[in-house]
């Protein structure tokens, strides 16, 4: 046993001395939390749901394979791996579908590869920007994204072209 396995344990136990210390009411507190997180979860269900339905429509219909085909061409001309395009374009919508096709990548290329490290790169610099943007907005109820959606999807792109480049500079 190390000494992390204590950690959860002295966290809760901590929590309650200083509640005892200060004469609160932890289980009506408790309950007040719940209510709260509760109340989050219904906001941002309809959002999320409708993000996996949607990333699950895009992935049935064949559409990261049509896309990956029409964008091949010019990720060539910036010596981007083919391998890592389908990563490159499901990376906004799911983080989940990102490592599931960084794990195929990793066994089919091998990580020592090119195509490996740069799945690596992106898979650890890039973010699920559709996702961010659909739960946490909705949790702070902000309606008008502006331009977040493009300044974040720019930010996409830089990650890809960049990944490629520096894995290039620093391994080849």
């Amino acid at each position: 046993m190390s000494i992390s396995d204590f950690a959860i344990p002295a966290i809760f136990a901590f929590v309650l001395i200083f509640a005892l210390i200060k004469k609160v009411d932890v289980f009506t507190e408790f309950v007040e939390g719940v209510k709260e997180g509760v109340k989050t979860v219904s906001e941002v269900f309809p959002a999320l749901f409708a993000l996996v339905i949607s990333v699950g429509m895009f992935r049935a219909s064949g559409a990261t394979t049509f896309l990956s085909n029409a964008i091949s061409p010019l990720t060539d001309l910036i010596g981007f791996p083919k391998e890592a395009i389908p990563l490159a374009i499901l990376r906004p919508f799911s983080g989940s579908g990102a490592t599931a096709i960084a794990d195929g990548i990793l066994a089919d290329s091998n990580p020592d590869s090119f195509a490996g490290r740069v799945a690596s790169v992106m898979l650890g610099s890039s973010e699920t920007t559709f996702y961010v943007i659909a739960v946490y907005f909705a949790a702070t109820k902000i309606k008008q994204t502006r331009h977040t959606l493009p300044a974040a999807l720019s930010g996409d792109v830089l990650i890809c072209v960049l990944s490629a480049i520096v894995v290039g500079l620093l391994f080849y």
